[in-house]
């Protein structure tokens, strides 16, 4: 009985306790957040719950491990090198700013850093939303060097994010075209369903356009948006608020699907 330990990891960021031999092998694993150990030999089961007892908190449930769900399955299968999950948020940009940092002095701040700063406070706030049944993706590159900047999937459905750095500017709406500040109109409301539009057809799904302004100082609007969301970046919790139109399995299923580099290539 003492010949077991202890040892806790991190998988797709949640947290898990093995419970391993003396040789290294496991026989076990206490999964936190479902509130459940798995045991690989029911041979060791009072063994294992003593060696856990511990770490066990309020009622968990004790056997084999749940058979892999075809999504899971599908995830497993991926190259590492066609598996988006990992992409941070302004993956694309940070890339691009590793390549050519571009001069040490500028007379103005580079925007690709105001646009990279904009996409990583979005992807943070849209991964806190992961333990509410929401899965984020980040930085999707689409063929002809497009790419959504996140893609959000939940019970909700799908929302394509495109996000607008507008930090202390005033920012006017008037479909299909947005203007920040003093900058000129830009007919970013055309890529915002265009972008939606791809996934949509990739994921054989609805993905529903969504606008991100960034810390803006004022939003009017003059010709209301067609089918876009605006929101704020302080409004993005609203989001996981609606619900009632995926399964868990649809949403696993097309997370599954949306993770796989091929999906987006077929477009």
């Amino acid at each position: 009985m003492d010949g077991l330990r202890v040892v806790p990891t991190w998988r797709h960021g949640r947290e898990r306790l093995y419970v391993c031999l003396p040789d290294g092998g496991n026989v076990a694993w206490y999964d936190r957040e479902a509130a459940r150990v798995n045991l690989l030999s029911d041979d060791r089961r009072d063994e294992v719950l003593h060696a856990l007892a511990p770490f066990l908190t309020g009622q968990v449930s004790v056997g084999p491990p749940p058979v892999p769900t075809p999504a899971e399955l599908a995830r497993l299968s991926l190259h590492p090198d066609d598996d988006l999950a990992p992409n941070r948020p302004g993956e694309a940009l940070l890339v691009a700013l590793e390549r050519d940092p571009g001069p040490a002095h500028r007379l103005r701040p580079d925007p690709r850093r105001r646009a990279l700063a904009a996409e990583q406070a979005t992807g943070e706030a849209l991964d806190r939303l992961d333990g509410a049944g929401w899965h984020t993706l980040h930085s999707l590159p689409l063929p002809g060097g497009d790419r959504v900047h996140h893609l959000l999937i939940g019970p909700g459905g799908l929302f394509a994010l495109h996000v607008l750095p507008a930090r202390r500017q005033r920012v006017r709406i008037d479909d299909p075209l947005v203007t920040p500040g003093r900058r000129a109109p830009l007919p970013l409301l055309r890529r915002v369903r265009a972008d939606a539009d791809r996934a949509s057809y990739a994921l054989t799904a609805q993905v529903r356009p969504v606008l991100v302004l960034v810390e803006p100082a004022h939003v009017s609007v003059g010709v209301p948006p067609r089918s876009v969301r605006v929101l704020t970046d302080g409004e993005l919790p609203e989001l996981a608020r609606t619900g009632g139109m995926l399964k868990p399995a649809d949403v696993e299923a097309l997370h599954a699907a949306a993770r796989d580099r091929a999906t987006w290539a077929r477009l």
